[in-house]
């Protein structure tokens, strides 16, 4: 029964160890975890490639600026039939003409409000956007992952108490019912601990159901079973030392904010490129065209010409005046969007501080309630044994005893947990930030690969 003791208080302790000792050879880290989350999480690449479909807004904006070329070419059969008025005589195309043409001809916008400059800077601002949308997703599947990681770590622990548990009251069991054969405790005393096992034995069975799903979220999100687990540790070394001080940096770090800042550029340039909509248009057309056979007088024709061409537009039915007042509203709806995201930032900061700190003092608590428990299991024993305690008294104490490991191993997963949390609110759970082993994704490889290409329909990649 001692040695059943000692395993199960091995078993809760298995999370502390990352704190105390270095980690065992051969095992996963949380470290490794994130790694893994953040190379093949299948969301995280598929915001990816949303980010890289972004990029292409900038060059489709950046042909505003570029002329607009067309060759047109045309070939047939024509057969005429003049009669001619003065003479009478007819005049016949025999055999028939065989009209064909080909023209050339460039299209090049000077002027058009700055409607393609602005439009320009909108595609560059949303670039600028979904980057932080990226980095908020980042950090929501790392978040995710170590969630995950300690999860595991703490069903794991809270599933083998459970299972040491039972062991513990099977032996309690036989020992009672061997005490009620020789008449030292009644029939009561052997229902009672038999009821005892039958609850531990429900909670063991709850604990592993809980273990299962954790290990499928484990594999969603991580992308691998689970097995040999290193324990965590928290993350405070890259936390700032105040609350003030991480209030003030998610303010400017957090992808959430700054995606509304480069909202309201996008809002405040469609502002602009509707007005836009209000000033001259300034075009110039060149063209060159070579006929043959298109009457029966005149076998060959070359035309070349260049015009420029000024549009003012007078009224248009009211539609260009309802699109500028529309977006002025969308800019200062955006503009109201941004505080209440940087309220809600800093509320976000706040509160997992604030559980950062209870998760501190929670591992203190739980592990003084530990070694109490444990005091008072071993003095219970020790008086049932000189029929002091009754074997209820013992079984309580055994319950109590457990409940507070449980209590600690999910004290020690939110600690862990809640530091993770607070560098996700801040704006700072980064591979850079954590130091991780890994190639940094930088989205600003494609888009410079692909901002100024005029022509070609294979990605960078070669698709």
């Amino acid at each position: 029964m001692h040695g059943v003791k000692l395993f199960t208080g091995a078993a809760v302790s298995v999370l502390l160890l990352a704190l105390a000792g270095p980690t065992p050879a051969l095992a996963d880290t949380i470290e490794a975890a994130l790694v893994r989350a953040y190379q093949n999480n299948p969301q995280l690449n598929a915001q990816r490639a949303q980010v890289r479909s972004t990029d292409e807004n900038v060059p489709q904006a950046l042909s505003g600026y570029r002329p607009k070329v067309n060759m047109s070419l045309s070939s047939g059969s024509q057969y005429q039939d003049i009669q001619q008025a003065q003479k009478g005589l007819p005049i016949h195309s025999d055999p028939p003409l065989n009209p064909n043409s080909a023209s050339l001809t460039i299209n090049q916008t000077l002027y058009n409000g700055n409607q393609t400059a602005n439009r320009t800077r909108v595609a560059e601002s949303q670039v600028s956007g979904s980057r932080e949308a990226l980095r908020v997703l980042e950090q929501t599947v790392l978040l995710q992952a170590a969630t995950s990681y300690m999860d595991y770590l703490r069903d794991a622990a809270t599933l083998e108490v459970q299972r040491s548990n039972v062991r513990v009251l099977e032996q309690t069991l036989k020992q009672t019912r061997d005490r009620f054969n020789v008449g030292e405790v009644t029939r009561t005393d052997v229902a009672q601990s038999e009821a005892q096992l039958a609850a531990g034995r429900t909670q063991a069975l709850t604990a592993e159901s809980n273990l299962t799903t954790t290990r499928a979220n484990f594999r969603r999100i991580i992308g691998n079973e689970p097995s040999n687990l290193a324990p965590g540790s928290p993350v405070d070394r890259f936390l700032p030392g105040t609350i003030a001080s991480a209030v003030n940096l998610s303010l400017v770090e957090n992808p959430n904010v700054t995606a509304s800042m480069f909202g309201i550029d996008v809002n405040y340039l469609q502002v602009k490129i509707n007005e836009g909509a209000l000033l001259p248009t300034v075009t110039v057309q060149a063209g060159i065209t070579q006929a043959y056979q298109q009457t029966l007088t005149v076998f060959r024709t070359t035309t070349a010409s260049a015009i420029a061409t000024a549009s003012v537009p007078i009224y248009q039915g009211g539609a260009e005046y309802a699109l500028i007042r529309q977006s002025k509203e969308n800019l200062a709806q955006q503009r109201l969007n941004l505080e209440t995201t940087r309220d809600q930032t800093r509320a976000n900061v706040v509160q997992a501080w604030g559980q950062l700190e209870a998760g501190k003092a929670q591992v203190k608590s739980a592990q003084a309630q530990v070694t109490a428990s444990e005091i008072a299991l071993n003095g219970v024993r020790e008086e049932a044994k000189a029929g002091q305690r009754t074997t209820l008294d013992v079984l309580n104490a055994q319950q109590a005893l457990v409940n507070a490991r449980v209590a600690l191993v999910t004290a020690q997963h939110d600690r862990v947990v809640a530091s993770y949390s607070v560098l996700n609110a801040v704006g700072r759970l980064a591979p850079q930030v954590l130091g991780l082993n890994t190639t940094v994704y930088d989205p600003s490889v494609h888009y410079q690969q692909i901002r100024d290409s005029w022509a070609g329909v294979r990605t960078p990649d070669g698709r």
